[in-house]
C-alpha cells in the first residue's frame, strides 16, 4: 500500500478566527491522521464548532492555514468544492429537506455533484441507509422520523458522497437522551471501519471508547490533548480538571 502524498488528513496551522473584535480561535495548531478519530471537547463558546467550520471553509479563517489531504483550504486558488466533496459533515441540526423522501435527500447531491445516474444514486443511498439501520425508511419523509433517525439519515447522506473523512459537530446534542445511543453506535461502526473522523462532542463515554486522541479547548485555545483515557482520568491542566469535574 503506497503512503499518501501528504503528512496528515487534516493539518491546522496557527489558525486564528475573529468575528469583529471577538477572537474566537487564538492560534490553533493540531492535526488528524488518516484513520484517526479525534474528539474535541470543551465548554460552550470555546471555539470548537468554529474550528470545525474553518476546516471546510464554512468560516473563513482570519489568519493561519488549514490543509486537508495536503490541499491548502485557505489558498484562493483552491477548488473548495472539489475538496469538500471528500469531506462529509454532520451538524447538530439534521438539515434534511422536509419536502423530499429519505432516498431523495440522499440522492440529490450524488446526482448534482457526483453526476451519478438515478439508479446508481439510489443503489448507493440504499446501501448507506442499511449501514445506519434505516433501509425500511427509504420512502419516508423526515417529519415521520424521530430526531435520532433523522440524524442517522444525515450521516447516511454524508456517506453517500463517499468522503475520505467525516466532521461531526455535536451530532447528538439536539437529541432526546434515549435516541443518542443509536447515533453513537453508527459512529462507532464508522470508526471501526477506519473512517477518519473529527468529532466535536459532549459524549465523554464515546470519546473514551472510540477516540484515538482527545482535544480539550477553552477560550479559543487548545488547553490539553492526548490519549482520551489518560486525559479523562488524569487531566494535567487545571482548567481541564475543572471542566471534567462538572461533566463526568
Amino acid at each position: 500500500m503506497t503512503s499518501p502524498a501528504y503528512d496528515h488528513a487534516i493539518d491546522v496551522q496557527k489558525l486564528h478566527k475573529s468575528f469583529g473584535d471577538n477572537e474566537v480561535l487564538k492560534g490553533i495548531d493540531f492535526h488528524v491522521d488518516d484513520g484517526e478519530v479525534v474528539c474535541v471537547i470543551g465548554p460552550s463558546g470555546s471555539g470548537k464548532s468554529t474550528l470545525l467550520r474553518c476546516i471546510n471553509q464554512l468560516e473563513v479563517p482570519t489568519k493561519g492555514r488549514v490543509l486537508v489531504e495536503g490541499v491548502d483550504m485557505t489558498d484562493p486558488e483552491t477548488d473548495l468544492n472539489d475538496v469538500r466533496s471528500r469531506i462529509g459533515m454532520v451538524f447538530q441540526s439534521f438539515n434534511l429537506f422536509p419536502h423530499l423522501t429519505v432516498t431523495d435527500n440522499l440522492t440529490l447531491a450524488q446526482r448534482r455533484v457526483k453526476k451519478r445516474s438515478k439508479a446508481d444514486a439510489r443503489r448507493c443511498a440504499l446501501e448507506n441507509l442499511a449501514k445506519v439501520g434505516l433501509e425500511d425508511k427509504a420512502d419516508a419523509y423526515p417529519a415521520h422520523l424521530s430526531g435520532g433517525q433523522q440524524q442517522r439519515v444525515a450521516i447516511a447522506r454524508a456517506l453517500s458522497m463517499e468522503p475520505d473523512l467525516m466532521l461531526f459537530d455535536e451530532p447528538t446534542s439536539a437529541l432526546d437522551p434515549e435516541l443518542v445511543g443509536d447515533v453513537l453506535a453508527v459512529m462507532k461502526t464508522l470508526a471501526s471501519d477506519g473512517m477518519t473522523m473529527m468529532v466535536v462532542t459532549h459524549e465523554m463515554g464515546f470519546a473514551r471508547e472510540v477516540g484515538d486522541k482527545l482535544v480539550f479547548m477553552d477560550e479559543g485555545v487548545i488547553m490539553e490533548e492526548g490519549d482520551p483515557v489518560e486525559v479523562l482520568s488524569n487531566p494535567q491542566h487545571e482548567r481541564t480538571q475543572e471542566f471534567l469535574s462538572k461533566v463526568l
